[in-house]
């Protein structure tokens, strides 16, 4: 019988059975597992509200047949109150979470990636940080882990260090004016982008969003999209009218 005690982020949940629910977690040390949440539907289950979707929490599991684990435990790390008082907040996390659960990798650890998520988690729980760029910004410093971050400091097929006037996703970056194709940029863009991935991440996030925010939003969705070769729902779609809907 195989145990796993280890730190968690749940990434998404769906119903089993009358009680049970399954749960999708990306874990510290074990990278994705899924965990069949026996009774957790009832009124009286100990795990409660401690599985629902961009929970924080420390997991004791225990693997008997087939491909789930069993929650013998769950307790979390981190409340998250003030992500979860905010539909805002909420729906970037959905945006997040549903990023890291494509990553095809079960059983894999990413401690990179477990830590690149659970501080966007503790940033949309933090009232000083706005939350509007906070998915871009990790789609962003995802592709950078992944050795796939766009080039934006010059053009990505003749080396010309600009003008940029495009960014194609499917290309790897920016782009001058006799490369251009994909999308239209601006500068303000363009410096947003580097300011994310230059390391001035937390200076962005604590003021409004700035000029360019919209352009980046949708760079940033449509070079992590072209990195996985998918649609993704949750950022792509209107904000759910009630938070944790999918969780009831």
């Amino acid at each position: 019988m195989k145990e796993l005690r280890d730190d968690a982020v749940v990434l998404r949940t769906h119903k089993s059975g009358e009680s049970d629910r399954v749960v999708v977690l990306w874990t510290r040390h074990h990278g994705k597992v899924r965990v069949l949440a026996k009774g957790i539907r009832k009124a009286a289950s100990r795990l409660g509200g401690n599985l629902e979707t961009l929970a924080y929490v420390d997991v004791d599991l225990v693997k008997t047949r087939g491909d789930f684990y069993i929650a013998r435990h769950v307790s979390h790390r981190e409340r998250l109150t003030t992500l979860r008082s905010s539909y805002t907040r909420i729906n970037s996390g959905y945006a997040v979470v549903e990023v890291v659960d494509a990553i095809p990798s079960d059983d894999v650890a990413d401690e990179g990636i477990f830590d690149l998520l659970t501080r966007v988690l503790m940033t949309l729980d933090d009232e000083s940080f706005d939350p509007a760029l906070v998915p871009a910004s990790f789609y962003f410093k995802l592709l950078a882990h992944d050795g796939s971050e766009p080039v934006v400091d010059a053009c990505v097929n003749c080396g010309r260090a600009g003008p940029l006037v495009a960014f194609d996703a499917q290309v790897g970056g920016t782009l001058c004016a006799g490369c251009r194709s994909g999308t239209s940029i601006s500068p303000d863009a363009l410096a947003l982008v580097r300011r994310i991935l230059g390391g001035d991440l937390a200076a962005v996030l604590r003021n409004e969003p700035p000029p360019g925010s919209g352009e980046v939003m949708a760079l940033a969705l449509d070079a992590i999209e072209a990195h996985f070769g998918r649609r993704l729902r949750a950022t792509r779609s209107a904000p759910p009218l009630t938070p944790l809907a999918s969780d009831r």
